[in-house]
């Protein structure tokens, strides 16, 4: 039945926001089409990942999720550098990690929690996620702010490149440690007790199809979405800063949002920590550092160094996620936790 209805929103939104975009409809009517569309598609892409993570495993289907779903913000992102909104991308990053960090897996955590009284996930993951968070934020965005206060804008270039350079490396190495060095090293007993022998509702051929294309709707909704942000922002007292950090964050990870807090109500906590922690990583140790590069094409460059506020907001995101996973365990409380951390630092972002 829900499933239905989402089917009805999807094909019903997406043939009006097509045509609103060519008839110019209002962008008070375009920013809602946009977001019920936007959810009816994170929909099958939270079926599809369900039923690539039943076949390939959590870990590649949290990979998986995640990259999906952070094509749609690079995609943005990109548009965004073209148009020379280098605050708007960086803020958008900024609310990708707190958001992952702190809504995701905070409802991840309350609404899993609600149902099992203790959600078990494989905590060897959680530490080694624990080490690469605190180099990507606290270490590779920290450092740039520190010594870009000394250098001229084209030094602040050359490091922020540097940097970037280091991270794309280390990503690709982190995934080749975990996909295929230490494969299956550091699996758990929990771990190997939630794997429950399913049969996925789509096979992996047509899971990736759907999955494909729901991005591309996804990143084309979001594109006009984007759009309406100017005109919502002046009609509701919106900042650029608080559209970047809280809206565009919240649109462009649609879809892993809803896969990730649905794996977690069927007690799949490996898949959700994956696809929150995950996406996180590659939002900073990839995304980011891409964009810095193609950034460089573009009249305007990127550097990779982000105001205070935002620095001080991903560092402490770091810092309670990092507490709160170490131990591999979850509950509804620390769930709740996390969410007034991200619901105190979006009331910081809007009134700033």
């Amino acid at each position: 039945m829900v499933n239905r209805i989402f089917l009805i929103v999807v094909f019903i939104g997406f043939p009006l926001i097509v045509i609103g975009s060519l008839l110019q409809f209002p962008s008070i009517l375009i920013f809602g089409l946009s977001c019920l569309t936007i959810i009816g598609l994170s929909s099958f892409m939270g079926r599809a990942t369900e039923s690539l993570t039943i076949v390939v495993g959590p870990r590649i289907g949290g990979l998986l999720n995640a990259t999906f779903g952070n094509a749609v913000e690079l995609i943005i992102s990109i548009f965004s550098l073209k148009a020379g909104l280098i605050g708007v991308v960086l803020a958008s990053l900024t609310g990708s990690v707190i958001g992952n960090l702190l809504l995701v897996m905070g409802l991840s955590f309350f609404i899993g929690g609600l149902k099992f009284k203790r959600q078990n996930f494989n905590v060897f993951d959680a530490r080694h996620n624990s080490g690469l968070l605190m180099f990507a934020v606290i270490v590779a965005f920290i450092i740039p702010e520190l010594f870009s206060k000394n250098m001229n804008d084209s030094k602040t270039i050359t490091l922020s490149i540097g940097v970037s350079i280091i991270m794309i490396i280390l990503y690709i190495a982190a995934l080749y440690f975990k996909l295929v060095t230490h494969r299956g090293v550091y699996n758990t007993k929990e771990s190997k007790q939630n794997i429950k022998h399913e049969e996925p509702e789509w096979g992996k051929g047509k899971a990736i199809l759907i999955l494909g294309i729901a991005t591309l709707a996804v990143a084309f909704t979001s594109e006009k979405l984007v759009h309406t942000f100017h005109e919502v922002g002046e009609k509701f007292g919106w900042s650029e800063l608080f559209i970047g950090v809280i809206i565009v964050a919240i649109v462009g990870n649609a879809a892993e949002h809803a896969s990730a807090v649905l794996m977690a109500f069927k007690d799949k906590m490996d898949v959700a920590v994956e696809i929150a922690v995950g996406s996180t990583l590659q939002i900073s140790m990839f995304v980011a550092p891409i964009l810095v590069i193609v950034s460089l094409f573009f009249p305007i460059s990127m550097p990779l160094i982000f105001t205070l506020p935002e620095v001080i907001a991903m560092a402490t995101s770091v810092l309670l996620t990092i507490v709160i996973v170490n131990d591999g365990e979850s509950n509804w409380f620390e769930g709740a936790t996390l969410l007034a951390a991200y619901f105190i630092m979006g009331i910081g972002f809007y009134l700033l």
